[in-house]
């Protein structure tokens, strides 16, 4: 009869190899690397248009995009379930149009493009274009004309007028046409700065694009102004007036009209989600066009939404901070305040960095424990006691990034909802600790799981690691048969061998 530690061998050798004869099979046939960095980054960027249907025929119009700036199209892909679909062109512009002679529920239409930056080149087009005059009602034109009179006698450029124009108008000023201008004017703020530009007779345009950041779901549209002053055309951030087009800045389209337009439909909305590979351009391509030749592609994290993708791309690293608790506590005999703390606390400096995750939770437990402590004498229930406690801290993380923002401290502001749960259970855990152990024991716990949590953070933020997760998910069937090796283990710990060192000199 087999014994239960052969079965947990060959079982563990099983998944081993197939993990590894997975993604053995992506790398030779398929062409992906294995090496993070060694081709190039290709973002995919998923456009989702959702409405709800109104009376007669559906039309939508969604404008796409060009490779602009050194940017290249690799591919792109169309969902159109029920809707006829036709590609739109006029010289280098082209739209995606879906049309219904009906529709009865709200809808949802995605498309997909795959691009990359080939070089960090400017804007091709240099060539002077016309100011465009706006439309403005009597008291607008009389603020624009005083404005404009103030800031020409402070600038000696259409760069330097512009700059001055966009810092008059961010919040906190206190120029009075700009501040009217600002409350009477319904569109968005960059449409008043177009205006003023307009009106000074300094040729200006809008660039709609996406500010790109990985993983990053129901992003919209952002606004930049360019301008031309005299000899190029120069890109301003309307929001913090720097100059100079961003390279996380993907054009999607340049002094166009409406970027979506829906008729037959009401409350349109445009959202994206975004994912970045470290895929080379050719091996995508490649990859798209095999999809059906390649039936394991059918099971890769690609074949998923662009939304999906940025969720998988986080969870993939979870086995990987399970290996090194597990490597840990079983072979390095490190204590922790349970198997799973380590690694939600890992999850936690994964959205906020390393140090100031660790200020933040030593801070906020310590401030925690003094108030669960508190709460202890009160006799509370434990389910009203631990709701108490996530309310103490999400407050004391709300006094925290206030002062932080007041002191300029914009990373403390990253801090979301998840690091909050982990916090207040970790308070939570920590206190019955005490009570039941005492405080040297929250010592040895709380220092071993922040001990591991580092580890496994250091890990999870590895970016070899983070490509191979992502791109070969098959290896985790590899992680899990080394799991359940390591859970047969009896030997000696590392910790139990420096205890006990005196003893093997004596012998």
């Amino acid at each position: 009869m087999i014994s239960s530690r052969t079965r947990i061998e060959i079982l563990s050798g099983c998944l081993v190899l197939i993990g590894l004869g997975l993604m053995l099979y992506k790398v030779l046939a398929l062409g992906f690397p294995l090496i993070p960095g060694e081709y190039r980054d290709v973002w995919t960027i998923e456009g989702k248009v959702s409405f709800t249907p109104g009376e007669g025929p559906v039309e939508v119009e969604l404008k796409l995009p060009q490779g602009q700036a050194g940017w290249e199209v690799l591919d792109e892909h169309f969902a159109s379930s029920g809707f006829g679909f036709g590609i739109r062109e006029d010289g280098d512009k082209r739209w995606a149009v879906w049309t219904r002679s009906a529709l009865e529920q709200p809808t949802t239409l995605y498309y997909k493009v795959q691009a990359y930056r080939l070089s960090n080149q400017a804007l091709e087009d240099k060539s002077a274009r016309p100011a465009v005059e706006p439309m403005l009602e009597k008291d607008q034109a009389v603020a624009v004309d005083r404005l404009i009179e103030v800031l020409s006698a402070k600038s000696s450029s259409p760069e330097r007028f512009t700059a001055l124009l966009i810092q008059s108008l961010l919040p906190g000023s206190t120029d009075p046409d700009a501040e009217f201008l600002l409350s009477t004017w319904e569109e968005e703020p960059h449409k008043v700065i177009l205006a003023v530009l307009g009106r000074a007779g300094i040729p200006a345009y809008e660039i709609r694009g996406i500010l790109l950041e990985d993983g990053r779901r129901r992003q919209t549209l952002s606004a930049l102004v360019e301008i031309h002053n005299g000899k190029e055309w120069v890109v301003f951030d309307p929001v913090t007036a720097q100059s100079g087009l961003p390279a996380d800045f993907f054009i999607w389209q340049r002094r166009g009209q409406e970027v979506l337009s829906v008729v037959g439909a009401r409350d349109s909305r445009l959202e994206f989600a975004l994912v970045s590979n470290s895929l080379p351009a050719r091996t995508v391509a490649v990859m798209e066009e095999q999809a059906e030749q390649f039936a394991l592609l059918d099971f890769s994290i690609y074949s998923l939404p662009v939304e999906q993708q940025g969720v998988f791309k986080g969870l993939l690293l979870i086995p990987v901070a399970a290996l090194v608790v597990v490597i840990m506590r079983l072979l390095v005999g490190v204590s922790t305040s349970g198997t799973f703390m380590p690694i939600l606390i890992a999850l936690a400096f994964m959205q906020t960095t390393l140090w100031l995750g660790l200020a933040i939770f030593l801070g906020l437990v310590s401030a925690g424990l003094v108030i669960r402590s508190w709460l202890s004498h009160m006799n509370l229930l434990l389910v009203s006691r631990i709701s108490a406690v996530v309310i103490v801290v999400i407050f004391l993380m709300a006094a925290l990034a206030i002062a932080s923002y007041r002191l300029g401290l914009d990373q403390v502001l990253s801090v979301t909802y998840f690091p909050t749960i982990i916090l207040a259970w970790t308070i939570e855990r920590m206190s019955i600790l005490w009570e039941e152990e005492g405080p040297h024991e929250v010592l040895v716990q709380g220092g071993g799981s922040l001990l591991v949590a580092v580890l496994a953070y250091a890990a999870m933020s590895s970016k070899l690691v983070g490509h191979l997760t992502f791109n070969f998910p098959e290896l985790t069937l590899s992680l899990l048969g080394v799991i359940l090796l390591l859970g047969k283990y009896t030997g000696y710990r590392l910790s139990e061998l420096y205890r006990f060192r005196n003893l093997g000199r004596s012998q």
